[in-house]
């Protein structure tokens, strides 16, 4: 859950996690759905699909038990290099280095190392000098302590130097460049995302499908959506859905746009009002259907983009239940 989301927004759903799936075998005979229902609002949902893989694998091939070793670690779904060393330092006092981005900026800054971030070489180096710097007693405090000390000193933005233990030893505060180790990384382009997305009412209920266990939101459940092209106006809106759903269906408007950013993407959730005399039973590109009531929903895994769509959209007067 730490991979790529902060500490104070991690906790609640540690806990909440971990009451419900208390061990490797409550997490392995839960369905995917489940997991994801649990870790939803959470992002990077390949990160739940690996851990729920991951316990299935500790389960058949471990007796139930984390592996205790860096290549037992390495050996399971979603466990990297950075993953692997974190956990055999920490869980079972390994001597095993654990490079994040905070700890690659300590090091960077106290022990001179050049190069931009992703750098071959800068990694290399990076790697080789928290291998040497683990050996010795309590590696996990010591993996920690450099996580923390980049997190909430070494910042990337205004660090506190006046402040850091590591002030007397490093490199870059003594000739002046803070400000320039490590370089800035560059920035992705952000890339916009468009989908027309059908709100279909039945009976109290809606209609939602499961993405397949691969992509952005693979296995979450959501209101049936397709991608559109950039310049797709109103009218693309219908025929998209149209050729999603089936052209029996009788669009009747546009419910709301829904617009949020994801770390390297914007989303733009164009939300139609859509209603048939026919129910569908199958929708190509999902694994499966169902019809929900909002209740329900809120329980089941979906994205916090796609349960924002259907919560504002439910609310709206042109949305009744017939």
């Amino acid at each position: 859950m730490l991979q790529q989301t902060q500490v104070r927004t991690v906790i609640p759903y540690w806990k909440r996690f971990l009451a419900r799936f208390p061990t490797a075998h409550a997490l392995a005979e839960a369905s995917v759905s489940d997991v994801l229902a649990a870790w939803s609002g959470l992002g990077y949902y390949s990160r739940a699909r690996n851990l729920h893989r991951a316990s299935k694998v500790i389960v058949a091939e471990h007796d139930g038990r984390l592996p205790s070793t860096v290549d037992g670690l390495r050996s399971l779904p979603g466990f990297g290099r950075y993953t692997a060393g974190a956990v055999a330092s920490i869980a079972f006092g390994k001597s095993a280095p654990a490079v994040d981005g905070n700890v690659s900026r300590v090091l960077s800054r106290v022990f001179l190392v050049e190069g931009p971030p992703g750098n071959r070489d800068r990694e290399r180096k990076l790697w080789e000098l928290a291998a040497a710097l683990v050996q010795g007693p309590r590696p996990g405090d010591l993996n920690q302590a450099l996580m923390e000390l980049g997190a909430t000193v070494c910042r990337s933005q205004a660090p506190t130097c006046l402040l850091c233990p590591a002030r007397p030893d490093c490199g870059a505060l003594r000739l002046g460049r803070i400000a320039q180790i490590p370089p800035s990384r560059a920035r992705p382009t952000r890339r916009m995302l468009r989908f027309a997305v059908a709100l279909w009412p039945r009976e109290g209920r809606y209609l939602l499908a499961r993405r397949p266990n691969r992509g952005l939101f693979g296995g979450l459940w959501e209101l049936p959506s397709i991608e559109l092209g950039a310049d797709v106006g109103s009218d693309g809106i219908e025929t998209a859905l149209r050729r999603l759903l089936g052209h029996s269906i009788r669009c009747q408007g546009l419910v709301a746009v829904i617009e949020r950013s994801l770390t390297h993407r914007d989303l733009q959730l164009n939300t139609m009002l859509v209603t048939s005399r026919s129910k569908p039973k199958v929708i190509d590109g999902y694994e499966e259907i169902r019809w929900a009531s909002i209740e329900l929903a809120a329980k089941m895994g979906m994205s916090a983009a796609m349960a924002e769509v259907l919560r504002t959209c439910a609310a709206s007067p042109r949305a009744n239940l017939s």
